[in-house]
């Protein structure tokens, strides 16, 4: 009898890149899957903010472990480990771990000898997007490797320059606060100005001249933004302030290249509103959101609010600024005016655009759990349990028909109504202690067509169980993951349990994939 060559062929389930290899346990004890490691690499990179300690990991370790894996991989596998670079600090928008990866990526190279797949120097210009990261580049290797900075490094970081460095971001970025100033790194790289460039070279020269002589540091006459940046800082400190809020302040701040951090050091006074109003139209999305209860404390007017309420819920803006979704979250909740509150939820909606509407039954579990508390990064008042629960609600508000339960050592649904603002979903969820996720998905499981778990993974021992063995084989579990632990809480790959991670959107759209059938591959492979 033919098994195979018939013309209704076995169904094939789709597979997904996240692979586990076998069982191991969790950090507690508990039962958990050994990722190989592309998968860990990967899970770890898209939620590690470097240095940051997590509840059952410290800073100083994961740190270790990310980089002791893109070294392994960067010589078994460089495309592969390139590509994952490149994407992290670009659609991942991961910009410290890139950075880091790319480093340890060329010190394994060069120590390994390799030489196949993309170079070295590819791969350094390739997660240098800002400004201000050639000198942080130099900063990392030189305090890691110390100050023989190899050619590859010196030509990736030279690569860089002449596409970032302008009169504008030298401004904003060329401050005495960094070790490494332009100048700085202009000395150590030695880049030539790009062909189409041709005032790159005076700009060069301006950038060293602020460094080593800036007494006598002139701007070149043909870069406007740097000759009315010189102007306004000539300008006696008593007369500023007048200068700025009256007839034309905005126009020449702006035409100056102005920054608000850099205003309110020039101003040698308090940032009234009249002042901020004046620094406003020329404002980034994200510095307007940062500043919102700013605005309110200064006693911004009703005309500027209604401009940066339009600004930071604009969709192209929101797309521009490329912040993660629990950027906005972290506004609402420290902003001391409601009149922030929808255009927040404006915002965080579109950058919420990925998060496809999905059909049938979904039930939606969200870890609330101890370990879930702690918080995204040193610098973020956020922590992973709401970033879990702004996902999960997402999904949930969208869907054609979905159950939202929040669990830990117990579970219980949380109630929202279609087309409810994400914002106010949120404010009903709690902290629910331990992680016993089998039991939650046992308890709430019924007959849905796909279970979606935002967790970090990790169950104690007495939590017996493997959480998707609760759910029928042809019924997909995808789990995602928010904090990059090396053991993982089910099996993942294929045969419908798939684990995707990161704090972005895009991943989401790895769902309907699936269930179309096809495999899902890397997000930076096409």
């Amino acid at each position: 009898m033919a098994r195979f060559n018939s013309r209704t062929p076995k169904a094939v389930r789709p597979a997904s890149p996240v692979t586990t290899t076998g069982r191991t346990r969790t950090h507690l004890g508990g039962q958990g899957y050994q990722r190989d490691d592309r998968s860990e690499l990967f899970l770890l990179a898209v939620a590690n903010f470097v240095s940051q300690q997590t509840y059952h990991e410290s800073g100083t370790g994961r740190d270790e472990r990310f980089a002791g894996l893109v070294r392994k991989l960067a010589v078994q596998d460089a495309a592969w480990t390139a590509g994952l670079l490149e994407w992290l600090r670009g659609d991942g928008q991961m910009r410290t771990a890139s950075l880091v990866g790319a480093a340890e990526y060329v010190k394994a190279r060069l120590d390994a000898g390799a030489t196949e797949g993309p170079t070295n120097r590819q791969v350094i210009d390739s997660v240098l997007r800002r400004a201000d990261e050639p000198g942080e580049m130099l900063a990392y290797w030189v305090s890691t490797y110390g100050r023989n900075v190899p050619k590859p490094v010196k030509r990736g970081i030279a690569d860089a320059v002449r596409r970032l460095y302008t009169g504008r971001n030298l401004l904003k970025y060329d401050t005495a606060s960094k070790s490494y100033r332009f100048g700085d790194v202009l000395n150590l790289v030695h880049p030539t100005p790009h062909p189409d460039k041709p005032w790159q070279g005076e700009l060069f020269q301006y950038a060293l001249d602020r460094r080593h002589n800036p007494d006598n540091a002139l701007p070149p006459a043909s870069d406007r933004t740097l000759t009315a940046h010189r102007a306004l800082m000539a300008v006696p400190a008593g007369e500023r302030r007048a200068l700025v809020t009256g007839p034309g302040g905005a126009e020449r701040l702006a035409e100056a290249g102005m920054t608000w951090e850099a205003l309110a050091g020039w101003l040698q006074g308090p940032m009234d509103a009249a002042v901020w109003e004046a620094v406003i139209p020329s404002m980034g999305t994200m510095a307007l959101v940062r500043n919102l209860r700013n605005f309110d404390q200064a006693g911004v007017g009703d005309r500027a609010a209604e401009q940066v309420a339009a600004r930071i819920s604009d969709p192209e803006e929101v797309a521009r600024s490329r912040q993660f979704p629990f950027r906005y979250l972290a506004a609402y909740q420290h902003a001391a005016s409601l009149r922030w509150a929808y255009p927040l939820e404006r915002a965080l909606g579109h950058s919420l655009a990925n998060v496809p509407a999905l059909p049938g039954r979904t039930l939606i579990l969200i870890d609330r759990s101890g370990s879930m508390w702690s918080p995204l990064s040193d610098r973020s008042q956020l922590n992973r349990a709401d970033a879990a629960a702004i996902f999960g609600t997402a999904v949930a508000v969208r869907a054609a028909e979905a159950d939202l339960v929040q669990f830990g050592t117990s579970s219980a649904p949380v109630s929202y109504r279609k087309g409810e603002s994400v914002l106010k979903v949120l404010e009903r969820f709690g902290n629910l202690g331990g992680t016993d996720t089998t039991e939650a998905v046992r308890r709430h499981y019924r007959g849905h067509d796909r279970v979606l778990i935002v967790t970090d993974e990790q169950a104690a021992h007495h939590y017996a169980g493997d959480p998707t063995e609760q759910v029928p084989a042809d019924i997909p579990v995808y789990t995602w993951n928010l904090a990059g632990h090396r053991p993982g809480h089910g099996p993942s790959g294929s045969a419908n349990r798939h684990t995707f991670g990161g704090l972005g959107d895009a991943a989401f759209r790895m769902v309907p994939l699936l269930e179309s059938g096809r495999n899902a591959r890397w997000p930076w492979e096409r």
